[in-house]
């Protein structure tokens, strides 16, 4: 085994054991507990507010055509723009606290979802409205009865992709927290150099992602591919 073979010391590639200790030990102080509370309060307050103003932003965009054009190649931009370049605007504006965390997590994430939203809308298919307009729908009422019902697998996928987003900006915002979340345990493992907390907490961020994911976005994404007959149930 790699960590037995002497080439590198332990507390740089600790053990199996060694991070099924720290889990352990974690789990029946309630430390990782709380850091995982922290950590989900702040990124599903920082992730519904992305998912108001994404989507908000997003449906606004695509329906002026100004927008559009000028907005668009903007939005696209800034969704390249990793995270953790937000970080000194938001110390700068909230300083270090509760409020530039939330606010890198909303700004990591707004982006792709008005992105999904708009490339969503524009792939609808035109038949579509031809169909809802010779059944009497116009304007407004057939934008939110069949334009926006028809990109909603584009736009649960943007919202998923959001999610992903959201927990990364979390992390970068929690390694500047000055207590509390698994960001914090991350930073304090480093400063230890106790590799077996940090890849703890690595394991812990993998599993609630894969449990989110399946247990929300998954079966809202299921649901909605099925209603529109891309999948079975």
């Amino acid at each position: 085994m790699v960590f037995r073979s002497g080439l590198w010391p332990e507390f740089s590639f600790p053990s199996p054991v060694g991070v099924m200790s720290n889990l352990w030990a974690g789990f029946r102080d309630t430390s990782f507990l709380i850091a995982i509370a922290v950590s989900l309060k702040r990124v599903i307050t920082g992730y519904f507010i992305s998912l108001v103003i994404g989507l908000t932003l997003g449906l606004t965009v695509v329906r002026v055509r100004y927008l559009d054009e000028n907005l668009s190649p903007l939005l696209l931009g800034l969704q390249t723009l990793p995270s953790i370049c937000w970080l000194p605007l938001a110390i700068l504006w909230f300083g270090i606290g509760e409020d530039s965390i939330i606010f890198v997590i909303a700004i990591g994430s707004i982006f792709s979802i008005s992105m999904a939203a708009v490339s969503g809308i524009k792939n609808v298919p035109p038949l579509y409205m031809r169909v809802a307009k010779t059944m009497g729908a116009k304007g407004l009422k057939a934008y939110t009865t069949v334009v926006i019902p028809a990109a909603l697998p584009s736009i649960i996928s943007g919202m998923k992709q959001g999610w992903s987003f959201a927990w990364r900006a979390l992390m970068a915002g929690e390694m500047l927290s000055p207590k509390d979340g698994l960001g914090y345990a991350l930073t304090v493992g480093r400063d230890l150099a106790d590799m077996n907390q940090v890849v703890s907490v690595m394991i812990i961020i993998i599993v609630l992602g894969l449990v989110i994911d399946k247990l929300i976005f998954g079966r809202l994404e299921s649901s909605i591919r099925y209603r529109w007959g891309l999948d079975r149930a």
